[in-house]
């Protein structure tokens, strides 16, 4: 498998793009993306976002490297006064675990990653997002591993220590306990705050209960990559689809609320394998619109200016929008354990798929595991 390391002359051509050293090196340094005003948004009415795009460290020592490397973004962030600041999935030990190296880097919430980050957000008086790998003790002795995040505001206070609860693919779930949530919003620097995680960010009923529970910002942390290993170790044959184009302007839209998307850049490796990050990061405006996006390669710093009030209505008449107009009592059915749409699991749609033929039941999970 390709990887940044490989030599030139030995690379493959198996879709992964190939740089020169001075190109690979002007990538590693940090840039500044800005859509900020001259003044900073008045307490309750905005909030200054950053979001720290990178290629962080993984394998042994990551995690020392990356909280290393979180000061000083929260250094960078100062300068621009930001409120608020997010990394991408699982930052502190990295993303490129397998089941094993994920129980050996996982911390307990008030372990020595987080404890630190609390204390650099209360030294500089900035919120903190903060993905790590998290351990918790449970009953008969049993501990569970989740991919969470520390949501930690300008005073150093935890407020929560998120846990995904929507695993990605077979990977995720070899590797993560399912976590549960009732999703809160969070007030930060006086601002309402939602947080999602990775492929969370997809799944419009998770955007639509923080909207109604008032977040006019959601904040999802990622690892979106451009290729996925299947579970037979082939690659796939087709990028994954960059859902930052094509859903979440319509999140930000739909909900009149702003979305930050917070992924990594570069490569991490794992033995022979590699992940390449799409290098995603951006921003929406509660009009679908682009406040500011990263370069898809480059370590990036980008800070936005969240504010509500500089943006007008939806609807044409005054009165009518998407969160008032709902009739909740027509929306049984979403939450119906049972389905009628084609499980694609074993084989796609062909021309001579019955489309009325579909069918699916949805499991349960209790204890951090999938259950019938």
């Amino acid at each position: 498998m390709t990887t940044r390391d490989t030599p030139l002359a030995e690379r493959a051509n198996d879709g992964t793009p190939q740089y020169n050293d001075t190109v690979e090196e002007s990538y590693r340094r940090l840039q500044y993306r800005t859509s900020i005003y001259a003044e900073i948004p008045k307490p309750g009415s905005g909030l200054r976002l950053g979001i720290y795009q990178a290629e962080a460290a993984c394998g042994e020592g990551a995690t020392d490297k990356n909280m290393r490397r979180l000061e000083l973004a929260v250094g960078h962030a100062k300068r621009f006064d930001v409120g608020l600041l997010t990394f991408p999935e699982l930052f502190v030990p990295g993303y490129t675990l397998d089941r094993y190296s994920a129980r050996a880097v996982s911390e307990y919430k008030d372990g020595p990653s987080i404890s630190r980050a609390r204390q650099i957000a209360r030294d500089n008086a900035m919120g903190l997002v903060v993905p790590y790998g998290e351990k918790v003790d449970g009953p008969g002795g049993r501990t569970s591993h989740f991919d969470s995040i520390a949501v930690i505001d300008e005073h150093g206070q935890l407020l929560d220590s998120y846990r995904k609860t929507h695993l990605y693919a077979q990977q995720e779930r070899d590797d993560w306990d399912i976590g549960d949530s009732d999703f809160p919003v969070h007030r930060i620097q006086d601002f309402p705050v939602g947080i999602l995680n990775c492929y969370e960010c997809e799944f419009p009923e998770l955007v639509r209960i923080l909207a109604l529970k008032g977040a006019k910002l959601i904040v999802g942390p990622t690892a979106a990559d451009t290729y996925y290993r299947l579970p037979n170790g082939e690659r796939s044959r087709v990028p994954y689809p960059d859902v930052s184009r094509v859903q979440f302007a319509a999140h930000a839209f739909a909900n009149n609320l702003f979305f930050a998307y917070s992924n990594h850049c570069g490569y991490e490796s794992r033995g022979g394998d590699a992940w390449h990050y799409r290098g995603n990061s951006i921003v929406y405006g509660p009009h679908g619109d682009t406040v500011v996006a990263a370069g898809h390669q480059q370590d990036t710093l980008l800070v936005a200016d969240c504010v509500p009030a500089f943006y007008g209505r939806t609807h044409p008449e005054p009165g009518f929008h998407y969160l008032k107009d709902r009739r909740p009592e027509l929306y049984q059915q979403l939450v119906a354990r049972d389905a009628r749409f084609i499980d694609i699991t074993d084989r796609d749609v062909d021309e001579q798929t019955d489309l009325f033929e579909g069918g699916f039941s949805y499991p349960g999970s209790q204890a951090g595991k999938t259950i019938e």
